[in-house]
């Protein structure tokens, strides 16, 4: 197989529902032929290896209207790095009550900081925004083919 694009999946996961939302991007995205996917948990990744992806996917949990701190500071240390010519997409979960206050809240956020921060990035997709049921989860019913959808389709631009 050829490989077409690198891709790095990096998540937090404070109550575990971001993690199945980073896999089935994932999963959506390797069935692609020429996409290699590799999906790391935030305190997992090495920065210094990011510039070896054509792609970086940041996902969060909606902590308080925004991503979490760790994911924060990630993005600040994404600035440090030569990433020209290279894409990203950003995706949350958030807690969907009777209103979607919280809809795309993280997602906005990041995609405004990454624009600020690391201007030398340029955005694949528009961010997903997935409905978890409570604090703790689960991810509501019918927001994972979502996550599929989302990932076929950054492997559809990729090869583009």
């Amino acid at each position: 197989m050829i490989v077409v694009a690198k891709v790095i999946v990096v998540y937090e996961s404070k109550y575990g529902n971001t993690k199945p939302v980073a896999e089935t991007i994932t999963e959506g995205m390797s069935k692609s032929e020429g996409i290699e996917t590799v999906i790391k948990e935030l305190t997992d990744v090495d920065p210094n290896k990011i510039t070896d992806y054509d792609a970086i996917l940041i996902g969060s949990p909606n902590h308080y209207g925004g991503p979490t701190k760790g994911i924060k500071e990630f993005i600040e240390r994404l600035g440090k790095l030569h990433l020209e010519g290279k894409l990203y997409a950003v995706f949350d979960t958030y807690l969907g009550k009777k209103s979607d206050y919280f809809f795309e809240r993280a997602v906005k956020k990041m995609e405004k900081t990454i624009n600020e921060k690391v201007p030398a990035l340029k955005q694949i997709a528009s961010g997903l925004s997935i409905k978890v049921q409570g604090m703790k989860g689960p991810i509501m019913e019918g927001e994972l083919p979502k996550c599929k959808e989302f990932g076929k389709k950054i492997a559809i631009q990729l090869k583009a």
